[in-house]
């Protein structure tokens, strides 16, 4: 379903006061979605964390995001900003912070910027983590010999073969004639 169609079922004064995006902090959510689904869409939110959100605000987790009230929308707004006092220890997404050493749970952009940081640093200190991200290579462990190649065709190329015999050929023959 796309934001430009609402869900079918919805009464043309529904209609009208559907939010097609909701905004939590610098994320625009689809209002056409269920809380749970649209919440899912945020970095740092899954499908169990979406759930938790929205039984902590107290708001159906099966409602259209866009026709909640401004309270129950501030509510959810509320639950996600301060998410590490409804969310468990062992669920956080961020445990024993290397500067800190605290488990915590981010959100949103300040996801992506704590990523990079940690890249940045196992970089900075050549592990080899560190040193697999610079080069552009598999991480964690994965196989390379057979996957992974991103320099185009590594087999025999046919074609070329045949196109520089076939030049070849040719340049014989007019050296052949002369």
């Amino acid at each position: 379903m796309s934001a430009e169609e609402p869900e079918d079922g919805l009464t043309e004064e529904e209609e009208e006061n559907l939010r097609y995006f909701v905004r939590i902090g610098q994320t625009d959510l689809d209002g056409t979605k269920s809380v749970e689904r649209s919440l899912t869409d945020m970095k740092g939110i899954g499908q169990r964390t979406a759930r938790i959100v929205s039984d902590a605000s107290g708001v159906d987790r099966t409602a259209t995001f866009g026709l909640l009230d401004e309270e129950e929308i501030d509510a959810v707004v509320d639950v996600v900003e301060n998410i590490e006092d409804h969310v468990p220890e062992w669920m956080r997404n961020r445990q024993h912070d290397f500067y800190t050493g605290e488990n915590t749970h981010i959100v949103g952009n300040d996801l992506n910027q704590q990523r990079r940081q940690d890249i940045n640093r196992m970089q900075m200190i050549d592990s080899y983590k560190g040193v697999r991200h610079k080069r552009g290579q598999k991480v964690r462990g994965q196989r390379t010999k057979s996957t992974g190649r991103t320099e185009g065709t590594i087999g025999v190329n046919v074609e070329r073969i045949k196109q520089e015999q076939a030049e070849d050929a040719a340049a014989a023959e007019e050296g052949d004639d002369e």
